[in-house]
């Protein structure tokens, strides 16, 4: 009798064993099974983001496609835009571009990212200026913007060509406006005509509407624009003296400007609550 009992005993611990290790087994293949199925959503996840992402970007550029100025520009620069790229050793189609102009050497400077720094592309004319040295203030004041800006449109059907709108008024421009009425519609545009704005060549702004067109198709949303009211130098330019409206406004470009010239990167900043340009390190 006890040894049957005892036999009883060691089958059963045996079989408590066995359904124990089974168990385990289980669960570890549920818990791989898991694993197995969240890393295979995350990846197609991913996937459909960089989809949908490519798909977005490539409907920026096919929708500027459809308007003929666009089209036309395409047909008459890309290629030698390719060209110039490839001589300059600078990748092709631009993801990161960046532009910058001054207003008393009347240029206007289009640099591309290459790696973490930029290279100067081109220097372009600017065909007419207007106004005088000094920030826009008001409406209708006819001066051409200071500061450091975005392009926040593209314009295919402009009444000058083509062109790129510029965030003026920015929160430094607010503040500084003397009447609560800064002013607005700064573009980079063709047809050579002036009043407050850049204007170019159409050749030219074909040349820069592409340009801007590919890098915002390739994902860059926010692209710089900087307009400064001449080239600084680390030297006092005698020149073009600071006064006592501009001096704050052009030290802080000055700075900004040599930051880029010395490191080419741009420097990050903010706006204060003031209307003043903080510089970053």
């Amino acid at each position: 009798m006890y040894i049957v009992t005892k036999a009883r005993f060691y089958k059963r611990s045996f079989t408590s064993i066995n359904t124990l290790n089974n168990e385990g087994l289980e669960k570890e293949d549920y818990n791989l099974n898991i694993y197995r199925g969240l890393k295979l959503w995350i990846t197609y996840f991913f996937i459909f983001i960089g989809f949908f992402n490519m798909q977005a970007q490539n409907s920026f550029l096919e929708k500027q496609m459809t308007y003929p100025r666009v089209k036309e520009a395409f047909s008459l620069e890309e290629k030698n835009l390719i060209i110039e790229f490839k001589e300059k050793n600078i990748t092709w189609p631009p993801s990161d571009i960046y532009i910058r102009s001054f207003k008393a050497e009347l240029v206007l400077e289009l640099w591309v990212k290459e790696g973490d720094e930029f290279k100067l592309f081109k220097a372009y004319p600017v065909c007419k200026g207007s106004g005088i040295l000094g920030p826009k203030i008001k409406e209708g004041d006819r001066q051409v913007p200071e500061g450091l800006y975005l392009i926040d449109r593209f314009n295919p059907v402009s009444a000058f060509w083509l062109s790129l709108g510029i965030n003026y008024p920015n929160k430094a421009d607010l503040f500084r406006s003397t009447n609560n009425k800064p002013g607005g519609d700064i573009f980079i545009h063709g047809n050579c005509v002036s009043v407050g704005c850049l204007p170019m060549t159409d050749s030219i702004m074909n040349e820069i509407y592409i340009l801007a067109v590919l890098a915002h198709n390739k994902g860059q949303e926010n692209i710089p624009v900087h307009i400064y009211p001449y080239k600084f130098s680390l030297l006092k330019n005698t020149t073009h003296n600071y006064n006592r409206n501009n001096s704050d406004l052009w030290r802080k470009l000055e700075a900004h400007y040599i930051y880029f010239n010395t490191n080419k990167k741009l420097q990050p900043h903010h706006i204060s609550s003031t209307g003043k340009y903080i510089l970053l390190n």
